[in-house]
């Protein structure tokens, strides 16, 4: 385990998958990820690569070839090799191997960077491409924070509150988490999407076309908060295990296929790509107030 620490927070972050596991606020006390209680939901804030959600029958179509990847990709189950950790940094590192191989038929260095910066975190991930060919990939995160903060607190208490007031659209998915081309209104109070226990019955909600860069979990009862900033991200998931109490805010570089006929890697939506001898880098910033 990396512990990562200053005068505001202290994060932790284990070698499997590069996953937080904490996110301790020290002035107030509060630890804002998610436990990851087994019999609920056994995740912290898995990192989704090199596919964000489900690929039609479980595979990669690549070069005209066929390759298994499970949802969200191997990264989450892969141990990452510590490179670089000071008080305040640490790199992490997934390199392509035998077993990557059979998922994934790319050589390349998966690199997630985690650096505190006052009562900030900002991730980076950092995909180098050192393969002869371009590198076609997606990435994502899926931190789940707690929720409420407080004991004596009830999750309706609180509410995602988005950079700007805009009309939701999410884009559903079928039961077996491919999206059915249907989308659906989400009803908001201004820049507010008010938590409920069954906001999330039918899965995730899924937006394609915000304006917003920026949201925030907050509450009318105090002014502590939970701001994500996602510049480089043009999806978001927000999603929670029904009654669950945690909200999971979820940038990504890519996403889950659509039904109907399967893809080329290439063609998939929302893909990245990354030359040869090129670096590719998307950050986001989790602040804690």
């Amino acid at each position: 385990m990396t512990t990562l620490e200053n005068h505001h927070l202290r994060v932790s972050i284990r070698p499997k998958g590069a996953e937080l596991t904490s996110i301790f606020h020290k002035s107030t006390g509060i630890e804002h990820l998610w436990q990851a209680d087994p019999s609920v939901w056994g995740w912290h804030a898995p990192n989704l690569f090199p596919v964000v959600g489900g690929c039609l029958n479980n595979q990669l179509l690549v070069d005209g070839k066929t390759y298994p990847i499970e949802r969200h990709g191997f990264a989450r189950q892969s141990t990452f090799e510590t490179t670089e950790s000071t008080a305040t940094h640490a790199v992490f590192s997934l390199r392509s191997s035998e077993s990557t191989r059979i998922h994934f038929p790319y050589e390349f260095e998966f690199q997630i960077i985690y650096e505190l910066n006052g009562p900030a975190l900002t991730i980076t991930y950092r995909v180098v491409n050192e393969d002869e060919k371009t590198v076609f990939f997606s990435v994502g995160a899926h931190p789940a924070f707690a929720v409420p903060f407080k004991p004596d607190e009830a999750y309706e208490d609180y509410f995602i509150e988005f950079e700007q007031a805009e009309a939701l659209e999410t884009h559903m998915l079928s039961s077996v988490g491919y999206f059915n081309g249907e989308t659906k209104p989400v009803a908001t109070e201004g820049s507010r999407l008010l938590l409920t226990k069954h906001l999330f019955d039918q899965d995730a909600l899924v937006f394609k076309n915000l304006a917003s860069r920026r949201v925030a979990i907050r509450t009318e009862k105090h002014a502590h908060s939970v701001t994500v900033d996602y510049p480089a991200f043009p999806y978001l998931g927000i999603w929670a295990k029904p009654g669950a109490p945690f909200v999971c805010v979820e940038p990504w570089l890519g996403c889950a296929d659509s039904e109907g006929q399967q893809k080329p890697i290439e063609a998939k939506e929302a893909i990245q790509h990354v030359e040869p001898g090129h670096v590719f880098n998307a950050s986001f910033t989790i602040a804690i107030a």
